[in-house]
């Protein structure tokens, strides 16, 4: 079903479910034995939200021939993509730490750990936004695990669509502090004009100093629907009923580097290749007519305000 303008979700369905995939990567990369990342917590938030295609996955019980096309190279790299990604954000927070940010916002954040699993120095403030089941939904999960928040954790239960700054202030929002910004999987479900709002509005709020960090993803220009629904098919026949060319929104739409950089951002872009070459992994085989990523090269985005 096309994305609307009003629709909703939870953690299984929509664009929900796409935080429960990316949530079993991290914990796929976790058990990874190079342990590039750990996130203890994806593998019980995945179990708590139920997808049997998710828990499969992490399970390793896929029935792989449905998969005959994805080598064990590129199954692999899979994970290594999400590992890098993960590290490549978990490094980005510690290093604005480092700096003397002490507050950071968390955008659409889904089943992130990062306030219950990355060294906050003490004093750190750290909010999320996401709709109120979701955020109500991994709450209660880590209540249930006993887990403790390793920063004062706020949580702003709000659809983006709606007046979140509002209520980001509400919770405590300090606009005249610097502050650490992500925005991690989320441009590629927002509408063109949506992702220039989100952030002329992140500038808005934000003092000198402050930094974000982002994805640009040059192929959701020219989209190729065709892959996608080719990995939706193949997910139905798991189990998995989500139409991934559905959830995006394609064609054209400001550069991130550049639009951030118009609006008085000092910006730095890593090519996903270069984080694979920091980290020590090897690069993802070179995409083929039978390649399943439709996005192609993905480029992290890290910015600080001038």
């Amino acid at each position: 079903m096309a994305r609307t303008d009003n629709d909703s979700w939870d953690l299984a369905s929509s664009v929900g479910a796409t935080a429960t995939a990316v949530a079993a990567g991290r914990a796929l990369a976790t058990k990874d034995p190079r342990q590039l990342i750990d996130d203890p917590f994806a593998d019980p938030l995945v179990r708590a939200v139920g997808v049997d295609f998710f828990v499969k996955m992490i399970d390793g019980e896929l029935d792989a021939s449905l998969f005959s096309d994805v080598t064990p190279e590129r199954a692999q790299a899979m994970i290594d993509v999400m590992a890098v990604r993960t590290k490549f954000f978990d490094d980005y927070f510690t290093w604005a730490a480092t700096g003397g940010i002490r507050q950071a916002v968390i955008l659409a954040s889904g089943l992130d750990a990062r306030a219950y699993r990355l060294p906050w120095p003490a004093g750190t403030v750290v909010f999320e936004i996401d709709q109120p089941q979701v955020i109500d939904f991994k709450t209660g999960v880590f209540d249930g695990l006993g887990a403790t928040p390793t920063a004062q954790r706020h949580t702003v239960g709000i659809d983006l669509r709606e007046d979140w700054p509002a209520a980001l202030l509400a919770a405590g929002f300090n606009p005249g502090a610097p502050t650490a910004w992500l925005a991690e999987g989320l441009l590629v479900y927002l509408p063109s004009e949506a992702q220039d709002r989100l952030f002329d509005t992140i500038t808005s709020l934000s003092a000198p100093g402050s930094t974000v960090a982002t994805e640009y993803v040059p192929g959701i220009m020219d989209f190729d629907a065709e892959k996608g629904s080719d990995m939706t098919a193949k997910a139905r026949d798991q189990g998995l009923d989500l139409d991934m060319g559905s959830l995006v929104y394609a064609g054209p739409r400001s550069h991130v580097i550049e639009y951030l950089g118009g609006n008085g951002w000092d910006v730095t872009g890593t090519p996903s290749d270069e984080l694979f070459r920091r980290s020590g992994l090897p690069t993802p085989p070179e995409p083929d007519e039978n390649d399943n990523n439709p996005f192609g090269e993905i480029v992290y985005v890290s910015a600080t305000l001038g």
